[in-house]
């Protein structure tokens, strides 16, 4: 945690910030292996992809500028991430949904323990 007027990160705030921009980027990679592979099923995981890459990078947004909302965006961030590993565990031959749901895996347990701290 960061004390109040000090302008650097805490080593747990620095990596939940990485662990959301990974996970951003992958789910963004993802994104684009389902479209290329077409269908339903994808369809209703490209939802899921799209709704984690957007609340995992607006969740580092606002614990980069210490907004004093980001304890509960990191609570939704850590359901968002985890909905998205589900989705893509329904696809288990799939390397690239296999690196998601890791790197959705990774975020929400990192999130959910900064849900649990003061910012």
């Amino acid at each position: 945690m960061t004390q109040p007027g000090t302008t650097t990160m805490s080593k747990e705030m620095q990596d939940c910030v990485e662990a959301c921009m990974n996970c951003h980027s992958v789910c963004e990679e993802t994104m684009s292996s389902c479209m290329q592979m077409g269908g339903q099923a994808q369809m209703q995981i490209m939802r899921t992809l799209m709704d984690c890459a957007e609340t995992t990078r607006m969740c580092a947004d606002m614990m980069m500028r210490r907004s004093p909302m980001s304890t509960e965006m990191c609570a939704m961030c850590a359901k968002a991430c985890e909905m998205c590993a589900e989705a893509c565990m329904s696809m288990p031959d799939d390397p690239q949904m296999m690196r998601c749901a890791e790197a959705c895996r990774r975020c929400a347990e990192s999130c959910r323990s900064m849900a649990g701290a003061t910012m």
